[in-house]
């Protein structure tokens, strides 16, 4: 009931589907010919600043290409700018260092696991031989 009455004061944001009533709402009925008159006029005045814009901006645009040519900028030099400038930004975060560090300690680590892995099978390897060695010099395996 509070929301009621206070109609047009609710000081919540609109939602979607507040939105889309507004957006299909006719309020062409409510205006009367002298304001829709100016508000066509605005809308025709606003069209042309807008398409103004538009051609101030190309031609801010193709200054800008032309500028860039002259200091001998070009697209690749400029991308490998924006890729070595984001690498190092990504390189300066604490995500990054941490991810860096925690990868580098397991690097280690599996580093060590491997080598002693190695180590293992070697020693096996060796043990192997030489019981094979010590088999064949013994002299009860000589008999038939």
């Amino acid at each position: 009931m509070e929301a009621q009455a206070q109609g047009l004061l609710e000081t919540e944001p609109l939602q979607g589907r507040d939105e889309d009533a507004i957006a299909s709402a006719d309020f062409s009925s409510m205006l009367s010919e002298e304001e829709k008159e100016e508000l066509k006029a605005e809308l025709v005045q606003l069209e042309d600043e807008i398409t103004t814009l538009r051609q101030v901006l190309s031609a801010k645009e193709r200054h800008l290409v032309e500028i860039k040519q002259k200091l001998g900028m070009n697209l690749m030099n400029e991308l490998k700018q924006n890729f070595s400038r984001s690498w190092h930004d990504m390189q300066t975060t604490t995500a990054y260092k941490k991810t860096h560090e925690t990868l580098s300690h397991a690097g280690q680590k599996a580093t060590a696991a491997f080598s002693n892995v190695g180590t293992a099978i070697s020693k096996k390897f060796g043990d192997m031989r030489y019981s094979i060695r010590h088999s064949i010099s013994m002299p009860a395996m000589r008999r038939k």
